[in-house]
């Protein structure tokens, strides 16, 4: 049993800091998209549009992940850490004018999801200097992982609450100072390193090069699609959420609460993991608990309340503990010159399969009832897993790390 495996990646100062940061910043973010989820449906009544809100804020990933994927290894980390916050504060600063429509607001919100995953790439390869073992490098992103959630959990409650006393727009400041707040905790808190490569040629010519390398490793592969497939369902129901609880004919209060389902469970999935498991046997948990998250969407074949369908968000959400296993494999098959590359690279295609997989769910919503797209992402879902599942189980040895 493991018992102080958090506390020891807690104890590294630098480490504090990037917590501290990652906690600020994606709170803001997380209230940012609640307040724009609900002023979108407000003015439209569409469930696509309702959607595509959070989808636009994942899909960009990929054009960050593949055209910019080698700013994470050829410039050094801080440097690109503290600007990437500096420029998303910028953006984030245009949500706040009042004349803004629909389009441009999703318009920024693109751009924003475009650079978020050089920063997480950058800040996800640095952990690995940072923790230098395997076991606290899982541990350190799992805790990561938790801030995100909690993050989450936090943003929506308050933003639930918030939206229903006050503005969407008004909720929407709190983006700025939530990233301007986090590139000072950066700047302040992390040591200056060397870029982590310097080779020349175009910034493009360096990024695609690095993808192809990376994907001629079927290893590398195995683990891209285990990162990368799963989210693509599990987002399924949380982005369907606002039109569910308004044919519900319930208040954004009951929102708030629905969408801090998937955050308890992740929470309380990876503290009981972290806590009560080994390493070994977090590693060995991870496929069997990524084909159980695929069922909890199928309760939504009875259009459940609310109660219901927040013990059916708590239940997918657990399945992120299947994440330890990924970290592990990572850090075990990805050459470290190309760390950040590909750390850029697994963040945004996940990210961009979330993206796909709430159009898809908004783009089916509109012909079909909610809780019927909710269950049959679901029902879709476990065949599809399981295949990935098999692929990795016979390409990475559950045993790795």
């Amino acid at each position: 049993m493991s018992t102080t495996g958090y506390r020891a990646v807690l104890a590294v100062p630098e480490f504090r800091f990037v917590f501290a940061a990652h906690a600020l910043s994606t709170l803001g973010t997380v209230v940012c998209e609640l307040a724009l989820a609900v002023l979108v449906y407000r003015r439209t009544s569409s469930p696509l549009l309702s959607a595509l809100t959070f989808a636009l804020g994942l899909l960009p990933y990929v054009l960050g992940g593949t055209v910019l994927s080698a700013v994470a290894d050829r410039f050094p980390a801080r440097r690109v850490l503290v600007a990437c916050d500096l420029v998303c504060a910028g953006l984030a600063a245009g949500l706040l004018l009042p004349w803004m429509p629909v389009a441009a607001l999703l318009a920024l919100r693109c751009v924003l999801a475009a650079i978020a995953p050089v920063f997480a790439g950058t800040r996800a390869a640095t952990l690995g200097d940072v923790l230098a073992s395997g076991e606290l490098f899982s541990l350190g992103n799992s805790l990561l992982r938790v801030t995100n959630q909690t993050a989450q959990l936090t943003g929506f409650a308050a933003g639930g609450v918030l939206l229903a006393a006050i503005s969407p727009g008004a909720v929407l400041g709190v983006t700025v100072l939530t990233f301007l707040v986090s590139a000072l905790l950066l700047a302040v808190g992390t040591p200056a390193r060397p870029a982590r490569s310097v080779g020349g040629g175009a910034l493009l010519t360096a990024s695609w090069g690095g993808a192809r390398v990376l994907f001629a490793d079927r290893r590398i592969r195995a683990v891209f699609a285990l990162a990368w497939v799963p989210p693509m369902f599990v987002v399924v129901s949380e982005g369907l959420l606002t039109a569910y609880v308004a044919r519900l004919g319930a208040s954004p209060a009951a929102l708030g609460l629905l969408l801090c389902g998937m955050p308890i469970g992740a929470i309380g999935g990876s503290l009981l993991a972290g806590t009560l498991l080994d390493h070994r046997a977090r590693v060995r948990l991870c496929l069997p608990i990524v084909l159980a998250a695929t069922l909890p969407p199928l309760g939504y074949l009875t259009h459940p309340g609310v109660a219901v369908a927040l013990l059916c968000q708590i239940g997918v959400g657990s399945g992120i503990v299947y994440t330890f296993g990924v970290d592990a494999w990572f850090l075990d098959v990805v050459p470290e010159h190309l760390r950040g590359r590909a750390m850029t690279l697994l963040t945004a295609g996940s990210m961009t399969a979330q993206g796909l997989g709430m159009t898809l769910a908004g783009a089916a919503a509109e012909f079909a009832p909610v809780h019927l797209v909710v269950a049959g992402g679901g029902a879709i879902a476990f065949p599809v897993v399981a295949l990935v599942v098999g692929y990795a189980s016979r390409v990475v040895s559950v045993a790795a790390a």
